[in-house]
């Protein structure tokens, strides 16, 4: 049986390459990325919530919440459901956890579920998704960032519930990150996102046809044409590109990314491509990540936007939203390296977790307060 010459755990892993077009967009990106100074207080680099997580899945709202954590947000919150709760507390006690989603009363994770009188008699508060959300709601006020989606699963309380929340985050003007099952809430009513700058989408391949076939990407005459015209602009690249921003137009310039071997990410209008090498098992989980470090970014964008440090001004408010969900992706597909070349084949969402702060490192170098350019 052939052997291995050393172990992949302690061998020591190369740096990333990357084209000068991606060197290039990361020296942006870090230019949004605030300094450690000794001036800042808690909560000004970056208060998060992810909205998920249910008593079958408790895994991912919080690997988004402590990707976020890890890359460098002050505060991490997750609002679940009780018996959500109960189990997220138990994996991190830096995270804050508001047991304050309910789900339907015969699903499971829904104290009211149980067939005892006392549940019988439960207050309709429990069951009615616009009294579960005014609970809500108003924690947002405490928030930069959301993120609607890990571990929310398809019970119709839920899903209403975070329809409702979304509505009030975007009257808010809140960035917002919505993946998984939260991407059935677009599909069901674009309206809750459509025309909204500050969503952003993250569909896996199954999720973006999905999405494409709901808003008619694929059998709109006029939109199929224009996808093809911008595939022929750029030499025949790959048609998934192109549909990117078909249904970023059709949802009225919504940043959609689309997760595969490269990210491809678009609002309509302007497009890019992130081709970091990432790793080659596909476990479940990885795209929680994804929504965190996104989150953060958009967090920071928040802390730039306010000049909490010397920037220079040098970003454009308009192009913001792009580069965090470009640096986002970057994070996210350099930790799945990472973890990769250590663990091989027995990755798990967990070990990308323990890699957000030197996949930082790595694209970013250290961040002091010399922020006028990327050390790469």
């Amino acid at each position: 049986m052939p052997t291995e010459s050393a172990n992949p755990a302690s061998a020591s892993i190369a740096p990333p390459s990357m084209s000068p077009a991606t060197k290039e967009m990361l020296a942006r990106v870090r230019q949004m990325i605030p300094p450690m100074l000794e001036k800042f207080h808690k909560g000004q680099l970056g208060r998060v919530g992810v909205i998920g997580g249910s008593e079958d899945y408790t895994g991912a709202p919080y690997f988004s919440a402590m990707a976020s954590a890890r890359l460098g947000c002050d505060m991490s919150h997750v609002i679940c459901t009780p018996t959500a709760a109960t189990v997220i507390k138990s994996y991190s006690p830096n995270l804050m956890v508001h047991p304050l989603m309910r789900s339907s009363p015969s699903s499971p994770g829904n104290p009211s579920s149980s067939s005892s009188a006392s549940a019988a008699s439960a207050s309709s508060g429990d069951t009615d998704a616009t009294e579960i959300a005014n609970r809500i709601i108003p924690l947002l006020d405490r928030l930069h960032v959301l993120v609607v989606g890990p571990g929310l699963g398809r019970d119709p309380l839920m899903q209403d519930t975070c329809a409702r929340v979304v509505r009030a985050a975007r009257d808010k003007g809140m960035p917002m990150v919505l993946d998984a099952d939260a991407l059935q809430l677009v599909q069901r009513d674009p309206s809750l996102v459509r025309g909204y700058g500050l969503a952003v989408l993250t569909p896996n391949v199954v999720e973006f046809g999905r999405l494409t076939g709901a808003l008619g990407v694929d059998d709109d005459d006029q939109v199929r044409a224009a996808a093809a015209a911008a595939a022929t602009a750029r030499g025949g690249e790959e048609e998934e590109t192109a549909k990117v921003e078909a249904l970023a137009r059709a949802l009225g310039g919504v940043m959609v990314l689309q997760k595969g071997p490269k990210d491809h990410l678009s609002d309509g209008n302007v497009t890019f491509t992130v081709d970091l090498e990432g790793g080659r098992k596909r476990s479940g989980g990885q795209g929680d990540t994804l929504t965190g470090s996104i989150a953060t970014f958009l967090a920071w964008r928040k802390a730039y936007l306010d000049g909490i440090w010397e920037t220079g001004g040098r970003l454009k408010e308009e192009e913001l939203v792009g580069l965090a969900v470009f640096g986002g992706s970057a994070i996210t597909r350099e930790c799945s390296r990472l973890a990769f070349a250590k663990k091989g084949r027995s990755l798990q969402a967990s070990d990308l977790t323990d890699e957000v702060h030197m996949a930082f490192l790595n694209l970013f170098g250290e961040v002091d307060d010399d922020s006028t350019g990327a050390r790469l």
